[in-house]
């Protein structure tokens, strides 16, 4: 595995993120993580492995600066600023697509909670690049509009016990115009923590994203 700390420019910031790459990688899947979390969020960390296990390579990125977590952490604002987000894991997506070691390679997305929505419009955004997403008790109506615009085949996880999301998932399942599965894990409430849980999720993520990110 090349394990490596990265700073990718974006825009006029830089963005630090943690860059694995298996030997002969099949595909390369950026990260977003959801509000108030970090690119060390254990339950994404540990979706990671289980990819980097399926040779694909991984990149969990902070899409805020530290000056901008800091505001955030008193404000929240920043969390929500889907656009914002979007826009950074667009230009996230087109350095890989020239970067030594990603390039050429498919790309997929994995999102969760707010970062889900900031994916599917990255999606839209991008939609000859990003090849998969996969939504993690995600809030795929942020992403309002952009989901009609949607083409990469996307697979939406939620937890059995998380009635709310649920409801949101399947309202946004059905303005998704591509390949779209609703995968309910039962027993799960909104962040996994219940035992076995996040295996279903790791495993689930794994097989669309290699089924979806094979050349």
């Amino acid at each position: 595995m090349d394990v490596r700390e990265a700073t990718i420019p974006v825009r006029n910031v830089e963005l630090v993120a943690d860059v694995v790459l298996p030997a002969d990688p099949v595909g390369v899947v950026l990260f977003a993580h959801g509000s108030g979390s970090s690119r060390h969020s254990p339950r994404n960390v540990a979706v990671a492995r289980e990819l980097n296990q399926r040779a694909l390579g991984t990149v969990l990125v902070d899409l805020l600066t530290p000056a901008e977590d800091a505001v955030d952490s008193r404000t929240a604002e920043l969390r929500f600023d889907i656009e914002l987000l979007a826009d950074r894991l667009a230009a996230i997506v087109d350095w890989l697509g020239t970067a030594e070691g990603t390039r050429g390679l498919p790309i997929g997305l994995f999102g969760a909670s707010t970062g889900a929505a900031a994916a599917l419009v990255c999606a839209a955004a991008r939609p000859a690049q990003v090849n998969a997403v996969v939504s993690r008790g995600g809030r795929p109506d942020l992403a309002h509009s952009a989901l009609a615009a949607v083409r990469a085949p996307t697979l939406l996880l939620v937890g059995g016990l998380d009635d709310e999301v649920i409801a949101l998932n399947e309202q946004a399942s059905g303005q998704l115009p591509g390949t779209v599965e609703l995968h309910i894990v039962n027993g799960a409430t909104h962040l996994f923590e219940e035992p076995g849980t996040l295996d279903q999720v790791t495993a689930a993520a794994g097989d669309w994203l290699t089924r979806h990110l094979t050349r």
